[in-house]
């Protein structure tokens, strides 16, 4: 068991943190300053993880390419070439400090499996036991956009939550978030602290690197899914990455100081950054995998009545669903997405894109495919064997397996004069 002020950090670089953008040589500052810094963490008793960019610049440096190629299974080669001489780069670097590093290469369909999910949980926790820093980059030699975290930012905040982080921070060229751009606004002000990103006005117009996949809108992404599975989410200066010590020192005695252990005269003070604070509701594990750690791979339309049901712990029966969109089987993941209920002569028509402010308000893992829920759908559950010939289930999902987007929750609170009795969804 960790020690009370021992707190799991995950850090994500990005590829202009490590890579230079024109020569593609690893800035070598930067990469030792990193390294001393998660060196000191690790000693103060910290446990972290390191989500590098980087593969494919490396390669393009190691093979002489000027210029990152278009052609997917050429960029799946160079990153192939890069990753070892990245992964190589790391381990010397923290080899000197006497830090070992461990690589875990993730791509959506390494967690796709619930088991599979948990199983790379626990290699997680056996490398903290262990006192090895995880070094986790999407494998970009295998991946292709089906099974894609997007980009790193995504990664590391899906990481964040596997290993139940308390602080991501999301490594960038600016300080911190502003209310414009700084460059060329010079009344922009400083963001400190967020507490709604919903709320957040800022200016998030920056687009990454030629070498990278990200940008400052991708960072906010990743604050929402961070922050929504109770991780603080840091944004902070790459070329300072000193800072992150401090700040995590900083939160440490601003968290002493909540519990009444410390006194705020003697408050070290931080570096300029923007804190996303942490949902006081975080949502859980499996709850996150449903919503996150899957790829949708096609949509139930459902009308309001099943949202209702399901909002008041029911499972999804057929008559629920008004449409189905997609290619998808059983125990695959789907969209789930509240429309208005069309009518009959709508039924032949591409309905969904006529119905009354559809929006996506959660994700489930089906029992049927899609071929089985188009034949299904609006019957009740004693049809279904007449309809298929068979009937696994009398349900198109289980609660368990279905998770709702916690702003919709929210802002979607079960109405009664649109929930029906349950008899009537039998």
């Amino acid at each position: 068991m960790a020690a009370p002020s021992s707190l799991t950090i995950v850090i994500k670089l990005g590829t202009s943190s490590i890579v230079d953008e024109k020569t593609h040589e690893p800035i070598l500052s930067i990469l030792t300053l990193i390294v001393e810094t998660v060196a000191k963490l690790h000693r103060d008793g910290h446990r972290v993880v390191l989500v590098s960019s980087g593969a494919v610049g490396v390669g393009l440096r190691r093979m002489d390419v000027d210029e990152r190629p278009t052609y997917l299974p050429r960029i799946q080669a160079l990153a192939a070439v890069g990753q070892c001489r990245l992964m190589s780069l790391w381990d010397n670097l923290f080899s000197h400090l006497r830090v070992p590093v461990a690589q875990i290469l993730l791509t959506r369909n390494d967690i796709a499996d619930r088991t599979q999910y948990v199983n790379a949980q626990n290699t997680f926790g056996q490398l903290f036991d262990m006192g090895v820093i995880p070094i986790v980059n999407e494998n970009d030699t295998l991946a292709v956009s089906e099974i894609k975290f997007g980009d790193n930012d995504t990664l590391s905040a899906i990481t964040a939550a596997m290993v139940k982080a308390d602080y991501l921070f999301l490594m960038t060229d600016v300080d911190c978030l502003y209310t414009a751009n700084p460059r060329n606004n010079p009344d922009a002000k400083p963001i400190e602290v967020v507490s709604d990103i919903a709320s957040l006005e800022a200016d998030v117009s920056s687009a990454g690197s030629s070498l990278g996949t990200g940008g400052m809108s991708t960072k906010i992404v990743a604050a929402k899914l961070g922050t929504s599975a109770g991780v603080t989410t840091v944004i902070t200066k790459s070329s300072k990455p000193g800072n992150v010590h401090e700040i995590v020192k900083y939160l440490q005695h601003v968290e002493a100081r909540s519990n009444g252990t410390a006194n705020e005269q003697d408050a070290p003070t931080a570096p300029l950054h923007t804190r996303f604070l942490r949902s006081g509701t975080p949502v859980q594990s499996r709850t996150f995998w449903l919503l996150h750690g899957l790829y949708p791979h096609g949509t139930l339309f459902i009308d309001h009545g099943a949202y209702n049901a399901l909002l008041n712990k029911a499972n999804l029966l057929p008559a629920g669903v008004v449409g189905v969109e997609g290619h998808f089987g059983q125990q695959e993941a789907v969209r789930l997405v509240v429309v208005e209920r069309p009518s009959p002569d709508a039924l032949n028509g591409d309905f969904y894109h006529h119905a009354q402010e559809p929006k996506e308000v959660g994700r489930a893992l089906v029992n049927y495919g899609s071929l089985e829920i188009a034949h299904i759908k609006g019957h009740r559950s004693t049809e279904i064997e007449t309809l298929l010939g068979y009937a696994d289930s009398d349900y198109v999902a289980m609660r368990e397996n279905i998770s709702f987007h916690p702003e919709d929750i929210v802002s979607h609170p079960v109405t009664p004069s649109l929930t029906p009795a349950l008899d009537e969804w039998k």
